[in-house]
């Protein structure tokens, strides 16, 4: 039978094989993937690294937002509050914030000692501490405090039932329109309790008169 009219098949374009290396298109696709894969290794210490500053950022983000609430947590916003510094001052109000750096106090009272003494007699006095209200001093503060927290000592909740307590609440019963400042500090201040240091020598007094008479 005679085949020469007939085109002989021809074979599809393959790249010659190599007598070692063999084909060289697969030898081509398998350097793309260790290409592929070194460009994939090449990222890994980057997301690492970008990993670990997140986690330092979110650990930073924590310890400082718990630091802030660790106190601020604590204060009764319906109590007063005790502010007691290292100077040995020692404020009442209510704590409105607080954190690292400072402390915001308002409605503000303080201890004041009076000592008096009988014009009769030197060694009669007595001492009365007074709590006196923030506000009517020479320099006309505002009714707020931003303290420092490196001068506070400690501070604390106060009760109801307390002196100190029952002294502001008084106050406020006797000056419902709020404060009102005068030339005497008595318009501003409610005792809290006074301690007398020594009884009245008005017989020495009495007897010692009586002997100058002629």
């Amino acid at each position: 039978m005679d085949f020469s009219n007939n085109p002989a098949p021809v074979a599809p374009n393959r790249a010659p094989e190599h007598p070692v290396l063999g084909n060289r298109g697969g030898l081509s696709n398998r350097s793309n993937k260790v290409g592929r894969r070194e460009g994939i290794f090449k990222w890994i210490p980057v997301v690492a690294a970008s990993i670990v500053a997140l986690l330092v950022i979110a650990v930073i983000l924590v310890i400082s937002f718990t630091s802030t609430k660790s106190q601020s947590q604590y204060v009764y916003s319906n109590k007063l509050q005790a502010v007691f510094l290292n100077t040995g001052q020692v404020y009442f109000g209510n704590i409105k914030s607080i954190n690292q750096q400072y402390l915001v106090l308002d409605n503000i009272f303080y201890l004041q000692s009076n000592n008096s003494s009988s014009s009769a007699s030197t060694s009669s006095s007595a001492n009365n501490v007074s709590l006196v209200k923030l506000g009517c001093e020479l320099h006309a503060p505002y009714d707020q405090m931003v303290i420092n927290m490196q001068q506070v000592t400690f501070w604390e909740n106060l009760k109801s039932t307390g002196q100190v307590a029952k002294a502001v609440s008084t106050y406020y019963q006797k000056n419902p329109n709020g404060q009102t400042c005068s030339n005497s500090s008595s318009t501003n201040s409610s005792s809290v309790g006074s301690t007398p240091s020594s009884t009245s020598s008005s017989t020495t007094s009495s007897t010692s008169s009586s002997a100058k008479k002629p």
